[in-house]
């Protein structure tokens, strides 16, 4: 919904060729919307030569369980550039998201939403907001690695990598930099996981440091949200983690006006992939009163990035002036100020007849003024000094008293490894715990060398041996405890890098 260009990383932004395009139509209002903006795409000129697949609900029933057969990776594989409308996972356990397949999978490391107002044609209490959201998109907990581990306890790996943090965050400052935007705000909730999203706010103030031009700041996402809710026009770019930018970019759609309007960009550095926000609505498939608008601005943002900006500001333009005109779908019509209520074949013919024109009172696309093309560099590890300095073993024990289980197990000292604490849903339950503490059948008991000073205020830690560890889960098999799960402790370069336990 906003004016910004997406351009294709190390290639030029303006092309005559004709590009190939992989097609995926999707389910419920997929067909009707796919059809309505391939319309308008072709009436407006774009070069491109479209090959349609097969992806979703029908693919899911008939016994693939991700929604994707092999002759689908071929044509992508073949056109590089996918328009894709939503699909429908069908309900039950067993199908894996499709969409979260296709960003992982192709590596689509960067989701761009960007959302205007279109006050007063589209309803929103926030006429000046214009926000774009950058979120990372292969990571955090949608990595999908969930395990049940005892009978009261499952959980979800929630995996931060430094050069996921460097992509994403150098991604939105580029764009902020090509697009003329003045300022990139961070969200994460490092003040509880300091580690996790700890990494991500330090790669941020890292790289921030670079674009001095831009200004940048730093929000915990809870209260985040809640201004960004509140007064959106105090926001310009946001770059976040993969569940927050989820999160945020729904909240942000909607007050701008609609989700149904807003389209998506997932970004890689050979593959990228256009899409409505929205939902397939089986419920009104084949009414054709579906809103073609957030797929067709996927489209303008898709053929930004293939090097026809020109084409795009030219759809873009006709779209506004169909607004602005008052030819709306039943989404957003509203009696006493819409002309005319519009289906979805009769409001891509609004916007054909207007090809050409520019809207008056909405700020009109300017897509081909862009600046330049967005590079990211190829990543470059920096070697550190790793370090084993104990482990945690977390035991499945049904018992209830902390007290004991803590008592049995430092009696053993195993191999010259001795118990520090035990945790229970992360808080320290031994020694010194506190008898109002509940506690699951899930106990973190964190083991480290006899020699450790773990009784200064900050800890200092003495190396182990991975055999240690070995021998240790030995002697815990032998007296009988069952043990589920570990987690080796490390040192880099001197630092402490594992959590404590809430109480140590």
């Amino acid at each position: 919904m906003g004016n910004e260009v997406l351009v294709k990383e190390k290639e030029s932004r303006k092309t005559s060729a004709i590009v190939k395009i992989a097609i995926a139509e999707g389910d419920g209002i997929g067909p009707e919307i796919m059809k309505a903006t391939l319309k308008v795409l072709k009436a407006a000129g774009a070069q491109i030569e479209t090959e349609t697949m097969s992806i979703g609900e029908q693919v899911y029933l008939a016994g693939n369980s991700a929604g994707i057969e092999k002759s689908a990776w071929d044509v992508i594989s073949r056109n590089k550039i996918i328009l894709k409308a939503p699909i429908t996972t069908p309900q039950g356990k067993g199908y894996k998201s499709l969409n979260v397949t296709l960003r992982k999978s192709l590596g689509l490391f960067a989701n761009i939403r960007p959302v205007s107002a279109l006050h007063p044609y589209v309803k929103t209490n926030f006429p000046k907001m214009d926000v774009v959201v950058v979120r990372e998109n292969e990571e955090d907990l949608y990595a999908g690695i969930e395990h049940q581990q005892t009978e009261d306890v499952v959980q979800c790996l929630k995996l931060i990598s430094r050069p996921g943090c460097e992509k994403i965050v150098r991604y939105a400052f580029e764009y902020a930099k090509a697009y003329g935007r003045k300022k990139v705000t961070c969200m994460v909730k490092d003040n509880i996981m300091k580690l996790t999203d700890g990494l991500f706010h330090s790669v941020f103030k890292e790289i921030a440091k670079e674009y001095p031009e831009i200004k940048s700041e730093s929000q915990i996402i809870d209260i985040g949200s809640a201004k960004l809710a509140a007064s959106p026009e105090n926001y310009d770019v946001i770059v976040t983690s993969n569940l927050y930018g989820d999160i945020i970019s729904d909240i942000v759609a909607e007050i701008g006006g609609s989700v149904g309007m807003a389209g998506s960009a997932n970004i890689g550095t050979n593959v990228a992939m256009f899409e409505a926000i929205h939902g397939s609505a089986p419920d009104i498939a084949g009414q054709k009163i579906a809103n073609p608008s957030g797929l067709l601005n996927a489209a303008t943002m898709m053929l930004a990035h293939i090097g026809q900006a020109d084409v795009a500001d030219k759809i873009k333009n006709a779209w506004l002036t169909t607004i602005e005109d008052g030819y709306h779908t039943a989404d957003i019509y509203q009696e006493n100020t819409s002309a005319q209520l519009v289906n979805t074949d009769e409001f891509a013919n609004e916007i054909i007849a207007r090809l050409g024109k520019n809207p008056i009172n909405l700020s009109g696309s300017n897509m081909s003024k862009g600046s330049g093309t967005i590079t990211i560099p190829e990543y470059q590890r920096k070697a550190s000094k790793k370090e084993l300095v104990g482990v945690d073993v977390f035991i499945d024990w049904q018992g209830k008293d902390p007290q004991w289980i803590g008592t049995e197990l430092s009696k053993m000292k195993a191999h010259n490894l001795k118990l520090k604490m035990i945790t229970n849903r992360g808080v320290k339950v031994f020694p010194n715990g506190l008898e109002e503490t509940y506690c699951t059948d899930h106990w973190r008991c964190r083991f480290v060398a006899v020699d450790a000073n773990i009784k200064r205020a900050i800890p200092t830690y003495e190396n182990v041996e991975f055999e240690q560890v070995v021998a240790l889960l030995s002697k815990l098999h032998q007296k009988g405890f069952q043990v589920i799960k570990t987690e080796n402790l490390y040192e880099f370069d001197g630092k402490r890098s594992f959590s404590l336990g809430q109480g140590e």
